[in-house]
C-alpha cells in the first residue's frame, strides 16, 4: 500500500484468494492497483481488482514503462526483474547500476544511467541449490544456510553449506567486479528475500533494499497513470 511515493505498509501471505483480497477493500480506500505475477494471473482477481478500481494494471510485456528495455525477449522477460529494474533507476537516476535479487533464482540485472535496461542473467538461489543437491544426488543431505559458515566444510553438511554460501558470494563478488569493469561507477544494489543473508558476506560496497520490487510496481503503476 503506497501514498503516491510513500509505502504505508505491506503484507505476506502463505495463501492469498478472494477471502484475503476482499477485506483490503474495506481497509483502505484505494484509488489505483496493480497486479504483477510470474504466473498466470487468478481471473477472479483481476475481475475483482478491476469492478473495485478506478485505475488497474495488469503488469505485462503491452504495460508502459519509465525505462527503455533492450531485451530482445520483451514478453518473457519476468515481471520481477522489471520491477527491481524500474525501482533501482527511480531510487538512483541517472546512475550506471547493477540490481542482484537473491531468491529463488539469483538475478543480475544491468540499468545504464540512460535509463536503458540492457539485459541479466539468472542463476539459481541459495534454497534451490541446496535442494537440488539434495534431490539429484542418491546420498547428500538436504541442509540450509547457517550464520556461521566456514571457509571449508569438515562435514558433508558443512561442505555443502559453504559450497553453497560461499559459492554464490564469490559468484556475486565476480558480477560486481565485472561490472566495475564496464561501469566504473556504477551503484550497486541487493534486494529479494537473501539480501541481508549476502549483504555482510559481500566484499564489494553494496546498497541493500528489501522492498525494491515494491518501489518498482509503485513507479511503473504511477507511470501508467501519468500517460492515460
Amino acid at each position: 500500500m503506497y501514498d503516491r511515493k510513500e509505502l504505508l505498509t505491506s503484507a505476506v501471505y502463505g495463501k492469498f484468494g478472494m477471502s484475503e483480497l476482499l477485506p483490503i477493500f474495506e481497509q483502505y480506500s484505494l484509488e489505483n492497483g496493480i497486479l504483477s505475477s510470474v504466473a498466470t494471473p487468478d481471473s477472479a482477481w483481476v475481475e475483482a481488482l478491476k469492478t473495485r478500481l478506478p485505475y488497474f494494471l495488469v503488469l505485462d510485456s503491452r504495460a508502459k514503462l519509465p525505462v527503455e528495455v533492450r531485451y530482445l525477449t520483451p514478453e518473457t522477460l519476468g515481471n520481477d526483474r522489471v520491477a527491481v529494474a524500474v525501482g533501482a533507476n527511480f531510487l538512483q537516476p541517472d546512475k550506471d547500476l547493477l540490481i542482484i535479487d537473491a531468491g529463488t533464482a539469483i538475478t543480475y540485472e544491468i540499468v545504464e544511467a540512460s535509463g536503458a535496461y540492457v539485459g541479466g542473467n539468472i542463476s539459481p538461489g541459495m534454497t534451490t541449490r541446496f535442494r537440488a543437491l539434495h534431490r539429484f544426488t542418491e546420498k547428500l543431505p538436504l541442509v540450509g544456510e547457517q550464520e556461521h559458515i566456514p571457509w571449508m566444510g569438515t562435514s558433508t553438511e558443512t561442505a555443502i553449506q559453504a559450497g553453497v554460501v560461499n559459492g554464490i558470494v564469490y559468484e556475486m563478488d565476480g558480477y560486481i567486479h565485472e561490472a566495475r569493469k564496464k561501469y566504473p561507477d556504477v551503484f550497486v544494489f541487493l534486494t529479494g528475500g537473501h539480501s541481508f543473508y549476502f549483504e555482510r558476506r559481500l566484499k564489494n560496497s553494496i546498497f541493500a533494499a528489501i522492498n525494491l520490487v515494491l518501489v518498482g510496481l509503485n513507479r511503473i503503476l504511477e507511470y501508467n497513470v501519468e500517460k492515460q
